[in-house]
């Protein structure tokens, strides 16, 4: 059997294409001491709906475990706390506070001019043909979690 080259697999271009954007998120946002995931936590919250973990680890991609180490965190720089459920005392909620809408702010306008540079590079007609892309691949292979 012939050997392919990692490299013309699909899986492996994925793989490479989200490490260089997470490269250059971390770089845009790093002089904050923030991660891109803790990014993704604060833009969801930044709707000011409070979240409960499960719902909040689907949104931003994690794991629970994972989720509860970045909200750890994010409770202790006081940009996120986390609150009783009004409609069940059982449930915990996570919020994004008056702080994090201040920050979430700050890294959207960095993660925006990151985005920007990426659209000058493939230019907006490559750039939006990539994300119709995405999304359709991520709408049409999603895994059978049964």
């Amino acid at each position: 059997m012939a050997e392919q080259d990692i490299s013309q697999y699909l899986a492996f271009l994925l793989s490479s294409a989200h490490r260089h954007m997470r490269i250059g998120l971390g770089q845009s946002i790093g002089d904050e001491q923030f991660n891109e995931e803790h990014w993704r936590i604060l833009q969801v919250l930044s709707d000011e709906q409070g979240r409960s973990m499960g719902e909040l680890a689907e949104r931003v991609l994690l794991n629970g475990p994972a989720l509860t180490k970045n909200i750890d965190k994010l409770v202790s720089r006081g940009v996120v706390q986390r609150a009783a459920d009004p409609g069940d005392n059982r449930r915990v909620l996570v919020y994004i506070s008056d702080l994090g809408l201040e920050t979430v702010a700050r890294l959207k306008q960095r993660v925006d001019a990151h985005h920007e540079m990426i659209e000058v590079a493939l230019g907006p007609r490559k750039t939006n043909q990539l994300k119709r892309l995405l999304e359709s691949f991520i709408a049409e292979s999603k895994p059978n979690q049964d």
